[in-house]
């Protein structure tokens, strides 16, 4: 690796950082996806239980996504980035395969738990890995092609949990949950030719340097007004994937959409956007030499696609899935997103910031859609959406303008207490 880092975002590092994502989001979207029929296959045939286990198991994925959010990123930090990509990757990939054969809902929550938990750290490591080894004027083009690569795992969830085939006697959730169990271990024989991060190596040997210590980001008011600047960022992204998109069947039938609706195909397009999205975004942000810019027109441009999304009447099926895709693409900023969270900060804390800010987004997911539903009681779908909506770009743009911009800033720094 060049001293000053490498120029070429196809090395290795990179193309299995994002592999690693693509079978992160494959799982993360493919429990969306076959959910309510995974639960009906172990035997639950109560419609009321199966919609209660449906929300209730993605809270134990999502608890476990922020407990593995911290215990990664303090790892990361502590004994390694390209450990923490592995060990992550190990983790969920076993979580899947034992997942095809839960046989009840105590099993289910369990394995969803040891799965969030995985999941939570890859991404974290493979950002903070990459933008260590690469060059800084390059390593948003690093950082993109992981992103990017990432949606479509979203993509082939969706197309492989709707295969006909029942190999062994298996439901199709459980040879897709197998696929990409076994995608994930493949990966771990590209661990041979990886290399760690210089700057942690360097880290490594200053032995009087706090590593990992999550408190730091708590003891000083300027730095977390930076941590939490960089949480907020990401709220749109998961207010349109986790109500807009989640929900899409509720929306098009206020709406009138004409043809059937199926959230499955609602969250591929979505995620076909999410990949356009995140390689555009990357592109401005290297072309313009701005992430903060980018990321502000991406909002405004989410502002107008949402309102078209909540209020154009009489669309068809095929029309709405262009608007999923539209929203997709508007917010297709994770990747300039959790880039500027690992730009923020100095080695010795950047890989618990730049793992946690990510799951604590996820996360976010659950006050955002039990403020939605509160709200809908009150004044009724559309009406609510559009208060959290707005509640959440317009933190994002406020903290996306309050942070200094990161373009080719030098990452060879320390924090200190």
């Amino acid at each position: 690796m060049p001293k000053q880092g490498t120029k070429n975002p196809f090395n290795l590092v990179v193309i299995v950082a994002a592999l690693g994502y693509f079978v992160d989001i494959y799982d993360l979207q493919l429990f969306n996806v076959v959910s309510k029929s995974s639960i009906r296959g172990i035997g639950i045939t109560d419609p009321a239980v199966v919609d209660r286990y449906d929300y209730l198991l993605f809270l134990w994925q999502m608890s476990g996504m922020l407990v593995g959010g911290l215990l990664w990123g303090i790892l990361g930090d502590q004994k390694g980035r390209k450990s923490v990509l592995f060990g992550s990757i190990l983790l969920y990939s076993l979580a899947n395969v034992a997942n095809a054969f839960v046989t009840d809902l105590t099993q289910y929550s369990i394995v969803r738990f040891i799965a969030g938990v995985g999941l939570a750290g890859e991404l974290g490591a493979a950002i903070t890995l990459v933008s260590e080894i690469m060059h800084r004027e390059h390593r948003g083009y690093g950082t993109m092609l992981i992103v990017t690569m990432g949606a479509l795992g979203a993509v082939a969830a969706a197309l492989i949990s709707n295969n006909p085939f029942h190999f062994f006697g298996m439901e199709p959730w459980q040879i897709a949950y197998l696929i990409g169990g076994g995608l994930g271990l493949l990966l771990l024989f590209l661990r041979v030719g990886t290399y760690e991060s210089g700057m942690f190596d360097q880290l490594k040997k200053k032995k009087e340097i706090r590593k990992g210590n999550f408190f730091m980001l708590f003891t000083d008011a300027t730095r977390f007004r930076r941590y939490l600047a960089c949480i907020l960022i990401g709220l749109p992204v998961w207010f349109c994937i986790g109500i807009l998109i989640k929900f899409s069947e509720k929306f098009a039938g206020i709406t009138g959409v004409v043809g059937e609706v199926k959230v499955g195909f609602a969250i591929m397009y979505a995620y076909i956007g999410l990949s356009v999205g995140d390689l555009l975004s990357g592109l401005l942000s290297q072309f313009f030499r701005s992430r903060k810019k980018v990321v502000v027109a991406y909002l405004l441009f989410t502002i107008v696609l949402v309102a078209v999304f909540l209020f154009a009447k009489g669309l068809t099926a095929s029309h709405y899935y262009f608007m999923c895709f539209l929203l997709g693409c508007a917010t297709g900023y994770w990747a300039l997103f959790v880039t500027i969270a690992s730009e923020q900060f100095g080695t010795n804390i950047r890989a618990t910031v730049t793992t946690t800010v990510p799951n604590f987004v996820r996360g976010a997911v659950v006050p955002i859609t039990l403020g939605f539903k509160t709200l809908e009681i009150s004044i009724g779908a559309v009406q609510s959406a559009v208060v959290v909506g707005l509640a959440c770009i317009g933190l994002a743009i406020a903290a996306t303008l309050s942070i200094k911009e990161t373009f080719s800033k030098d990452l060879d720094y320390l924090e200190v207490s």
